[in-house]
């Protein structure tokens, strides 16, 4: 099947093997049969919850085989696998023998577009792509144009540009497991917020995920937007194979040059997308547009507003739009202010790289830290906030190595170590940087860590945490 477009390829009888059940391989399964493909899915698990899925889908006509995902189905001709799923996986591997093609679905999606369809702004990054593509929608909305947010945001790309529903662009989230499996996706502009070291165990090496980042900026036609304080980011913009005319646009949260977007005296200014960028510059809005106005949310502001302004969008339109945006939950989410201290909700920073970008919004601060590291080391991250620390609490499976980073490089604050994993832990951790607390303080709960140690997600954490400081707050009513 090579490159060629899929709308040009006859579906029908081709065999094309599924690999892994979930929120991605099952929609793809069922728009695959739908095409006419003769679809086997494979998956390495066994439960009660995948032969759930494996019955609704056999009896659809799909084949599927549980137990068994290593093994290439007899007359594959192409795999269209879930993005979890590792490079290395023995499926792949016999894949690659037999000259049979992988794509992700993300891929399926791009090679399933219509003749008339929608074009792409594509995010990715180690931290902020939600938020940034949504506040993108949230612009290009204000703009009057009809679109949504797409990708790894939750919302399948397939029912994106196979549904009824029209759409003049698309605001895409694409991770880095998705990008590996997407050769062919080239987005009208695209944007990498930054670069830090996560999921290498999936990729194998910074190196590898770093390239896996940078396919986003392949193929753009209109602009390839950077992170001026990660040089990184404009280096894959360098690397990258673009169409002529295609812009490295930079967005920086000091005043911005020629071909940039930044801030001035606390105005979000476009000096990318102006008639004369050397000595012109365009206010799109104010910071305190932006919800929350802290650093690492601006950066996610100004990459929004690059790729709306690629797009065409007016000046209004972005400050619009971020005004209108609200954030997702957990992502450095306010919950109250309980004796003079305010409590601050950032679950979502999950590895070291979100949660310094977290620390460095507040000071003083009661840091509740900890849960599953994946990997990571937490030297550098306290190194750069031990100033800025009033206390820790630390709790969850890993906590031992950011108490011996504190050791090392913030040995004069106090720290409380929680050895306990139970419902009742977050209740304590809150109380125990209640005690730490003094007014004009922050208690932050942005653990740089996964949280399946001790929670389903990190919803499920933010939600503890939440509730255990309205609990405080009653407390002290």
């Amino acid at each position: 099947m090579g490159s060629q477009e899929v709308s040009n390829v006859d579906w029908q009888g081709k065999h094309v093997t599924v690999a892994g059940l979930g929120v991605s391989g099952i929609p793809a399964a069922r728009v695959l049969h739908g095409l006419g493909a003769v679809v086997t899915v494979v998956n390495d698990g066994d439960d009660e919850r995948s032969r759930v899925q494996a019955a609704e889908l056999e009896a659809q006509g799909i084949t599927v085989r549980l137990g068994d995902g290593a093994t290439l189905p007899e007359s594959t001709e192409l795999i269209v696998t879930t993005p979890g799923w590792k490079p290395d996986k023995p499926l792949f591997a016999a894949a690659a023998e037999a000259g049979v093609p992988v794509w992700g679905d993300v891929e399926l999606a791009w090679r399933l577009r219509g003749p008339d369809a929608a074009p792409w702004l594509a995010v990715t990054g180690t931290n902020g792509k939600t938020t940034t593509v949504r506040m993108l929608a949230s612009i290009l909305e204000a703009a009057g144009l009809r679109t949504a947010a797409v990708g790894n945001i939750g919302v399948s790309l397939l029912d994106a540009v196979l549904g009824e529903e029209t759409y003049d662009v698309l605001a895409v989230e694409l991770s880095s497991y998705q990008l590996h499996w997407s050769p062919s996706v080239r987005a009208h502009s695209a944007a990498v917020l930054n670069l830090a070291p996560d999921h290498l165990d999936w990729h194998g090496s910074m190196e590898a995920y770093v390239a896996d980042k940078g396919r986003i900026y392949e193929g753009n036609t209109v602009a390839c937007v950077y992170n001026v304080a990660d040089p990184a980011t404009e280096d894959l913009v360098r690397e990258a194979d673009v169409e002529e005319g295609c812009r490295a646009i930079g967005f920086t949260l000091g005043a911005p040059g020629p071909s940039q977007l930044g801030v001035v005296d606390g105005i979000l200014v476009d000096r990318a997308f102006v008639t004369n960028r050397q000595k012109q510059a365009q206010e799109l809005a104010e910071v305190t547009d932006v919800n929350p106005p802290a650093p690492h949310n601006i950066a996610n502001a100004l990459a929004a507003a690059a790729l709306a302004r690629a797009f065409g969008v007016a000046p209004a339109a972005v400050r619009d739009g971020l005004r209108a945006f609200r954030p997702d939950p957990h992502r450095i989410e306010h919950v109250a202010d309980v004796a003079g201290v305010a409590y601050i909700d950032d679950s979502k920073a999950t590895n070291t790289h979100a949660a310094e970008a977290s620390l460095a919004s507040y000071d003083p601060i009661v840091w509740i830290a900890g849960g599953l590291a994946k990997g990571a080391t937490f030297d550098e991250l306290v190194t750069g906030c031990a100033k800025r620390l009033r206390g820790v609490v630390l709790m969850g499976a890993d906590r031992a190595l950011i108490r011996e980073a504190l050791a090392r490089h913030a040995p004069e604050v106090p720290v409380t170590d929680l050895d306990r994993t139970d419902t009742g832990a977050m209740s304590e951790a809150v109380r125990e940087a209640a005690r730490l607390a003094r007014p004009g303080d922050t208690v932050l709960m942005a653990p740089a860590c996964a949280s399946m140690d001790m929670f389903v997600n990190y919803n499920k954490r933010g939600e503890a945490f939440a509730d255990a400081v309205r609990t405080l707050a009653a407390e002290s009513a």
